[in-house]
């Protein structure tokens, strides 16, 4: 497909979930400008992420460093600057590399993680970006934070000097009622805002679930295949 062709087929993607969010801010009495889209572009291009900037996606989201990493760069090269959200569990020895082009991490769930981030992100001009990943269902093997584990860990990020609690992030566990799941995310949200004012970003829903995240709250929205469409190999 041509860059002309691919930009058309991404642009009436991105009007679609444009679409989708405002009519889900309008059902649940809030702005249309409430929610952010969060593009997530793991195994797309890095001419993916320059058309999407193009078009006026302002954040997008990966999840695997190495190539994270390198599509950062090839973005840089191609003139464009979005806010890079990095989702996956993050191993500690990967942070110093995660840090050389992430804003925002939403993945923390260990006091460990926090501070190894915390170390790594000494001196930055600007602090750091940190959401506390929650864990709605209690499942170590999906990551995420649970029950009280969820202070210690704020508490470690709140506290160092190169980090700035920016406040959760969470997936609906799989075969759930989603609207359930982000009722309960929001009144965890709502404490974590109490506990640490400022600390306001709410990262939920995926494309089969937008509407019920910001029904319940959710400032940002990951979409990966209702805007980039089914993985292509040949793409």
């Amino acid at each position: 497909m041509t860059d002309t062709g691919r930009r058309a087929e991404l642009a009436a993607s991105l009007e679609r979930v444009r679409e989708r969010i405002a009519q889900a801010c309008s059902a649940a009495g809030r702005p249309p400008d409430a929610v952010v889209l969060t593009a997530v572009t793991k195994t797309y291009p890095a001419s993916d992420v320059l058309l999407l900037a193009g078009l006026g996606v302002t954040d997008v989201a990966e999840n695997r460093d190495q190539e994270a990493s390198a599509k950062a760069e090839a973005v840089r090269a191609g003139g464009a600057r979005p806010r890079w959200h990095f989702v996956g569990q993050l191993q500690r020895n990967k942070v110093r590399s995660v840090l050389a082009y992430a804003d925002v991490v939403e993945s923390v769930d260990s006091v460990r993680l926090a501070e190894a981030l915390g170390r790594a992100a000494a001196g930055r001009e600007t602090p750091l970006e940190v959401l506390i990943q929650i864990s709605l269902d209690g499942d170590p093997a999906r990551g995420g934070v649970f029950g009280d584990d969820l202070w210690r860990v704020s508490d470690a990020v709140a506290s160092s000097e190169g980090l700035r609690l920016g406040g959760v992030m969470a997936v609906a566990p799989l075969g759930s009622d989603p609207g359930e799941a982000f009722a309960g995310l929001a009144v965890i949200a709502g404490q974590m805002a109490s506990r640490h004012p400022g600390a306001t970003t709410v990262s939920a829903g995926m494309s089969g679930d937008l509407e019920a995240a910001v029904r319940y709250g959710a400032t940002h929205v990951r979409i990966g295949t209702s805007l980039l469409g089914m993985r292509n190999s040949l793409r």
